[in-house]
């Protein structure tokens, strides 16, 4: 029996879309409908919701964004420049079947999303990034791009002590020391995420680099997915805000989605140190099997972040199309 493709409704099959995303391996509080939607108001695209079916049983989900602006047209998924990290295919009911089976029926969810795309869209440009999907060899064998992408994942096991053990010396000394200061470590509320987010911005803004996660888009995203799906992750010194981390979470990971700037004023204090090592107890504490860093492709910061002893994990970028329609989408998104 084939997959057959159907398109759901954003907002009237919300919630069946919902208990998809709750069932699929690998996805992530930003699969969920009112984050889709969110995304696609924030980038000016317009949202597809694909579902696989072998008969009634669900077998893939694969949110896509149409992007369209006078002759250019593209597909992507994470929405364009939208700053979310991973999105793309998602199975579902795949890791029961022999790898027999679970081969013939991801490659025909796949090939039946991408013959979607081509005949409903006809993108001039795709650009999909896949999280935990590991099967893309469907992409390949349809003549798409793929890049292998990095990122650290620090395995949440075993007690406190013995977490804090794998650290290097330094980060140990760090998380230690702190314990004799002033600072305290909290989850804050709406007002964080968005000084969080212009924290960041401001970092950008200094080494002339463009960042366009809007402060609001970010609230919007922490007021309306359920609660604890962003955790906004805050340092203070005597009650002033020093710093701080955006945590996405989903049943079993945890994301360093945003934040982790180091501050301007001079405090003795390791921050980021002690802001991961909380995400990290608190994760290990409430049964989260992983923290992952989000990102180990730029030498000077996958230092700092290989000091919590992780393993290197890779996820992918498929690509189709003229890499000039990329440019363009973005210098679009840089006059919005």
């Amino acid at each position: 029996m084939s997959v057959e493709i159907r398109t759901l409704d954003p907002e009237t099959d919300a919630d069946e879309w919902n208990r998809y995303v709750d069932r699929a391996d690998g996805s992530n509080p930003f699969f969920r409908a009112d984050a889709l939607r969110l995304q696609a108001a924030d980038t000016d695209s317009a949202l597809s919701l694909l579902a696989g079916f072998k008969g009634q049983e669900p077998v893939g989900i694969f949110p896509v964004f149409e992007y369209a602006k006078g002759p250019v047209t593209g597909a992507f998924s994470p929405a364009p420049h939208s700053w979310v990290g991973y999105l793309g295919p998602a199975l579902l009911n795949v890791a029961k079947l022999k790898q027999r089976k679970a081969d013939r029926r991801t490659k025909r969810f796949l090939e039946g999303c991408l013959g979607w795309i081509d005949e409903e869209i006809s993108p001039l440009y795709c650009k999909f990034v896949t999280g935990e999907f590991d099967d893309i060899r469907p992409f390949v064998w349809n003549e798409y791009d793929v890049e292998p992408r990095y990122t650290y994942v620090v395995d949440l096991d075993g007690t406190e002590s013995e977490l804090l053990d794998r650290f290097s010396s330094d980060a140990r000394s760090n998380i230690r020391n702190a314990d004799d200061t002033r600072a305290v470590i909290e989850e804050g509320d709406a007002d964080d995420v968005e000084r969080i987010v212009e924290q960041v911005r401001q970092r950008y803004a200094n080494q002339n680099r463009p960042f366009r996660l809007g402060a609001e888009f970010a609230r919007s995203l922490y007021e309306t997915l359920p609660d604890g799906a962003i955790r906004p992750y805050v340092c203070r010194l005597d009650g002033e805000f020093l710093g701080g981390i955006l945590v996405v979470e989903s049943d079993r990971t945890r994301y360093r989605w945003q934040g982790g700037v180091k501050p301007d004023v001079d405090v003795d204090v390791a921050i980021n140190d002690v802001l991961d090592w909380q995400v990290m107890r608190d994760g290990l504490e409430n049964g989260i099997a992983a923290y992952d860093l989000v990102g180990a492709g730029v030498p000077s910061i996958n230092r700092y972040k290989a000091k919590f002893n992780p393993r290197l994990e890779t996820h992918y970028e498929v690509t189709a199309g003229s890499f000039g329609i990329d440019l363009l989408v973005d210098r679009y998104q840089k006059h919005r």
